[in-house]
């Protein structure tokens, strides 16, 4: 019975009732609903025992029924995009509907915020919106610098598109529905080889500053609880005064999250700018932990506390027990900065009317006190660096290329899947001594091995794999520094303090 597709089925059942994904009152509906997935009329044996599967075995159980359903022709293609496009519809089977869900969400946020949150992010994972046994597979590791301890993770758990699927999406006919990934529209969403399905994924509807937003959590969890809230219209990303007014009213509703946006202009954005979203979730980054290293005040604003943070990008906080004040000093700070210039250290406000100054903020509260990081953000380039002066620069590319976001800003590096692969290549090729630069897949690494080899007395088996990993947390510290518009040089914390006075 537990290998054939009725016993497979019967065990997804199991795991509806396990979880508390369905009642009792649900089996029979449930089964017959994975049955008609099948396109079978009636079980294959006569066994109805309920078993003990739970989400340590959900991988097991799809697995073996998405490989039925590819023997069956039910699947057209045995890949990661079709069988996660099947594997969806077989969740939904034990999926409630939004109004349900959003019933439960409230009634457990009138006991408090942290039930809601912890109840939906469970039922996130146990729908498989957030598959679990992916994650699980990420690379993560903690390195040390004198800002903190900053997170590194090798993300894992969103899977390359394979190449039956990119030529498959190529030739499918464009469709603007959802408009993009965070949309609104998504949720139920069947998907399609160039869109994911969504048919599992269930949304909470917020109100923020009075207009409609939407909560839901990442598929991906780059940290405990990573939640999305977005507009509820598809609206481009900006940075402006209704901002913090957004960010502070989130948390005011949710005191245990942090909430922050992406800056608003390409480079220094995230990947989505066409749709209004914060990043948040229940977890201390290191920015977070991270002291002001020196104070300042501005006129006017006596309640509030001003300073700036000892972190590799240029920051500063602002902390008090009014919101409104906080709010208003950091519309002040946003208008000054957008319109500030430094050509000695080659900061410019605009160039041939591009404008490139622009803030990523992250509000949160601590000891009882409301408290935004306001993060300067420039996106200009030059000849020599093109793909933005105030971004990773060429010699970290090997590792790092893409933009740094939200998540990046905070401390937690989010690092390209390729690394895994190529750190064991690594390893390989420093125990045995062998030249890097003469090995295809890693050469791009050979300077970089080259310095940071000779550096220690011995690598061995023993301590290679923390070197290695070490010293890729020393590239994102570095890939930090570039970003920060202010650097942290006498002469760049002097040109930091100007900009300051200006306030």
């Amino acid at each position: 019975m537990k290998n054939s597709v009725y016993g497979l089925i019967l065990r997804l059942v199991s795991y509806g009732i396990n979880t508390g994904l369905i009642e009792k009152e649900d089996i029979i509906y449930t089964q017959n609903r994975l049955l008609s997935l099948f396109h079978m009329d009636e079980p294959d044996d006569n066994c109805t025992c309920l078993t003990a599967d739970n989400e340590d075995t959900l991988e097991e159980i799809l697995s073996g029924l998405l490989d039925y359903a590819y023997e069956k022709g039910i699947i057209p293609e045995n890949t990661v995009t079709y069988r996660d496009l099947f594997d969806v519809k077989l969740m939904a089977s034990l999926v409630k509907r939004p109004s349900e869900v959003i019933r439960e969400f409230w009634q457990n946020y009138s006991v408090s915020p942290k039930l809601a949150t912890d109840s939906y992010y469970k039922f996130s994972c146990d729908t498989d919106y957030i598959r679990r046994y992916r994650i699980k597979k990420d690379l993560k590791w903690k390195t040390s610098t004198e800002y903190g301890d900053i997170d590194i993770t090798v993300n894992l758990s969103k899977p390359e598109k394979d190449p039956k699927a990119i030529a498959a999406a190529k030739l499918q006919k464009q469709s603007g529905y959802p408009k993009c990934l965070l949309c609104k529209e998504n949720e139920g969403y069947a998907g399609r080889v160039n869109h994911p399905a969504r048919d599992n994924h269930r949304i909470i509807p917020l109100t923020i500053d009075g207009d409609n937003w939407f909560m839901q959590y990442s598929p991906y969890v780059y940290y405990n609880e990573h939640c999305i809230v977005f507009n509820g219209e598809h609206t481009p990303m900006v940075i402006n005064d209704s901002t913090f007014r957004k960010l502070f009213d989130f948390i005011s509703q949710f005191p245990h999250y942090i909430i922050g946006s992406n800056a608003d202009l390409p480079i220094v954005g995230g990947s989505i700018l066409t749709h209004e979203h914060f990043q948040g979730g229940r977890y201390s980054f290191a920015l977070n932990r991270a002291e002001v290293e020196r104070k300042f005040i501005v006129n006017g604003f006596d309640d509030v506390e001003c300073g700036i943070v000892k972190w590799p990008m240029s920051v500063v906080r602002l902390t008090g027990k009014n919101k409104d004040s906080i709010i208003s000093l950091s519309s002040y700070i946003l208008k000054s900065w957008r319109a500030y210039t430094d050509a000695d250290v080659g900061i410019f406000a605009e160039t041939d009317g591009e404008i490139h100054n622009t803030i990523t903020p992250i509000a949160f509260t601590k000891d009882g006190k409301f408290v935004i990081d306001l993060v300067l953000r420039n996106n200009i380039t030059s000849e020599e660096h093109p793909l933005g002066v105030f971004h990773p620069h060429a010699n970290l590319h090997h590792i790092k290329k893409e933009n740094i976001g939200l998540i990046e800003v905070m401390g937690l590096a989010v690092l390209p899947s390729r690394l895994k692969d190529e750190m064991a290549i690594l390893k390989d090729a420093i125990l045995n001594h062998k030249d890097v630069s003469e090995i295809p897949k890693i050469s791009k690494h050979s300077e970089w091995v080259n310095e940071f080899v000779s550096q220690y007395d011995e690598i061995n088996e023993n301590n290679v794999d923390s070197i290695i990993q070490n010293e890729i947390g020393k590239v994102f510290l570095n890939v930090l520094l570039d970003a920060g518009v202010f650097k942290r040089t006498p002469e760049g914390q002097k040109a930091f303090d100007k900009f300051i006075k200006t306030l």
